[in-house]
C-alpha cells in the first residue's frame, strides 16, 4: 500500500491500524469517514508515529486521542 497519496482509502487504512494498536474502546468516535484527506499529511505522520512505538502509556494514548479528535472534519 503507499501511503503517500492522499487518498481516502488510505484514511481509511491508517485509521483503522491506529485504532488497532491503540485498542481503542470507543472506536465510533474514530470513524474514518469523520477524517478529509485535507489533513492527509498530519494523519500520515500520527500514523507513522504511533506504529514505531513499541508501547504507548495511557497518557500518550489520551494525547493520540485529542490530536487525531482535532484532525475530523
Amino acid at each position: 500500500m503507499d501511503l503517500t497519496k492522499p487518498t481516502p482509502e488510505n484514511v481509511t487504512y491508517m485509521i483503522e491500524q491506529i485504532k488497532e494498536k491503540l485498542r481503542m474502546v470507543n472506536v465510533d468516535a474514530m470513524k474514518a469517514e469523520n477524517f478529509s484527506t485535507s489533513k492527509y499529511e498530519d494523519l500520515h505522520y500520527m500514523y507513522k508515529m504511533v506504529m514505531k512505538r513499541e508501547t504507548i502509556t495511557p497518557n500518550e494514548m489520551q494525547a493520540i486521542a485529542a490530536e487525531l479528535g482535532s484532525m475530523r472534519s
